[in-house]
């Protein structure tokens, strides 16, 4: 899981093609099941697929996609909106809903 870095956040999502962006916090305990989730997904998929930032540090982007809450999974394309996934419900759902984005 790659950190967005905050200089060049923007313009790394605007050439994205598609982005899968892990929003979380540092003090949220379901967002460290949800990391661990994504980084098991990661590894079945054997490369780094997933960009991320911390919510706290970036209220400007929670304020552009209308991030309600964290964890929260965005899917963008060119930095336009595509999903966003609240429900981390298991490895096995979080696999499903990225293989409609990310292919093996």
């Amino acid at each position: 899981m790659e950190e967005l870095e905050q200089k060049t956040i923007e313009a790394t999502l605007q050439d994205e093609a598609l982005a899968l962006i892990f929003v979380h916090s540092p003090f949220c305990g379901t967002c460290h099941l949800a990391r661990q989730m994504l980084t098991t997904i990661e590894a079945t998929f054997g490369q780094e697929i997933f960009w991320e930032f911390n919510a706290s540090l970036h209220p400007d982007l929670m304020k552009k996609y209308q991030i309600e809450s964290v964890p929260c999974l965005l899917v963008t394309e060119k930095s336009r909106l595509i999903e966003k996934v609240y429900a981390f419900h298991s490895v096995t759902n979080m696999y499903e809903k990225v293989s409609n984005y990310v292919k093996e």
